[in-house]
């Protein structure tokens, strides 16, 4: 039976196993304890309570072959890409469970596979038997666009029906997945300070749009843009997992911070929680201040 858990549209920590890349705030050269898993504060345990840090498999599950470096080190070429980051995507991005048995462990997988063909549930199965860390959520992995799981993952989820469970083999073992659902394929773009202040002009721009401030409350003291709602990325641990109460999904949403590192990780977090169109203000409000309004203050 699908938890009622599984059905937002996020992607949980335990997908680490089997993308080739992530946000730009995670670092996977050492290994972590496991800790309780949070999917909601995945891109931002630097910075949040320890109660809301997700948990993480041991390195030797994670052999990535892009890893991204950690979020507050030196990240000069993060930038938003035209189509949310997929190298050679099809328009589509598809929600994703699984079932991970090791290798060697083919009595277990065909045990699961006939108990599947005999009604039970593959999440029920993968929270009794999956030795990847996401059995913890009934081993869903969210909302996935190609380009970021291993060839073999990709090419069996691509190409499997909605709701069918195929089988296939990763370098990690063996596995029994099931898309659930699919959609097209969200936006993710820079937009510089000028195009935003001139669409900023139209009348109807606040009422198709929202603007998202998360920069920290002694610098939006300093300098600000009018109509931006003020989330701080400190904070995220009290306004994070009611983001869609908060913002709308549907509607254009533009992400600011200083000079545009902090927005661009919550731009590509909000992906991961249903948001079509995300854009991330490239420079922040400090190039805001250079290029579109000087009254502004720099600091």
């Amino acid at each position: 039976m699908l938890r009622g858990s599984h059905l937002p549209p996020i992607a949980t920590p335990a997908l680490c196993a089997l993308r080739l890349s992530w946000i730009p705030c995670l670092s996977l050269s050492s290994p972590l304890k496991l800790r309780k898993l949070s999917t909601f504060a995945a891109p931002f345990q630097t910075l949040i309570p320890q109660t809301f840090a997700p948990s993480w498999p041991h390195r030797s599950f994670l052999s990535l072959k892009r890893v991204v470096p950690l979020m507050g080190l030196p990240c000069p070429k993060a930038t938003a890409s035209s189509s949310a980051g997929s190298d050679s995507g099809d328009g589509r991005e598809i929600l994703v469970q699984h079932l991970l048995v090791k290798e060697d462990d083919l009595k277990l997988l065909v045990d699961v596979q006939q108990r599947i063909s005999g009604g039970e549930d593959l999440s029920d199965l993968a929270a009794e038997h999956s030795i990847c860390p996401s059995k913890g959520e009934g081993g869903m992995l969210g909302w996935v666009r190609k380009g970021q799981m291993v060839p073999e993952f990709e090419e069996a989820a691509f190409n499997a029906p909605l709701n069918k469970v195929v089988r296939c083999k990763t370098q990690f073992g063996w596995h029994l997945l099931q898309v659930i659902s699919e959609r097209e394929e969200s936006l993710l773009q820079d937009i510089q300070p000028d195009e935003l202040h001139a669409k900023m002009q139209d009348p109807n721009f606040s009422e198709e749009a929202q603007l998202v401030d998360v920069r920290e409350p002694e610098e939006v003291a300093q300098a600000s843009v009018p109509g931006f709602q003020v989330l701080p990325l400190r904070q995220f641990g009290s306004w994070g997992p009611e983001i869609t109460t908060k913002l709308d999904p549907q509607k254009d949403t533009y992400v600011m911070c200083h000079h545009g590192l902090r927005s661009l990780q919550i731009a590509k977090w909000l992906q991961t929680q249903g948001f079509r169109r995300v854009f991330n203000v490239s420079g922040g409000i400090h190039a805001y201040a250079l290029k579109v309004d000087q009254s502004i203050p720099t600091y």
